[in-house]
């Protein structure tokens, strides 16, 4: 997997609070976007209640517009546009959640 274009946040296994954890992912976005070397962020959600998982969800779709992508880890597959033109364009050749249906995992693709 191509390390420079690709950053992963653990945030399921931090033992943050769910605004913390929130907190953590809009300033690792926000800190990433602006950088902008970092093309795909991997959010690691962990699988627990899946409270954290439906709150990253929901916290991505009310920023429309403002990533190319958001792909859930059960999308991550060669049948999925988005995925396929994600790794393409941030050559991620090698990823071991591709296509495995990982519900713990979001991508979120920059501009």
């Amino acid at each position: 997997m191509n390390q420079q274009k690709l950053k992963i946040i653990d945030i399921g296994h931090s033992n943050y609070s769910l605004e913390n954890a929130l907190s953590m992912l809009e300033t690792t976005v926000s800190q990433t976007a602006f950088e902008g070397r970092i093309r795909v962020i991997k959010i690691i959600t962990g699988h627990g209640s899946g409270k954290l998982r439906d709150a990253v969800r929901e916290w991505c779709k009310e920023q429309e517009g403002r990533f190319q992508a958001v792909i859930n880890g059960e999308d991550y597959s060669m049948f999925n546009k988005d995925a396929a033109d994600m790794r393409a364009d941030c050559e991620l050749r090698h990823d071991v959640d591709f296509g495995r249906g990982n519900r713990a995992i979001i991508y979120i693709w920059l501009w």
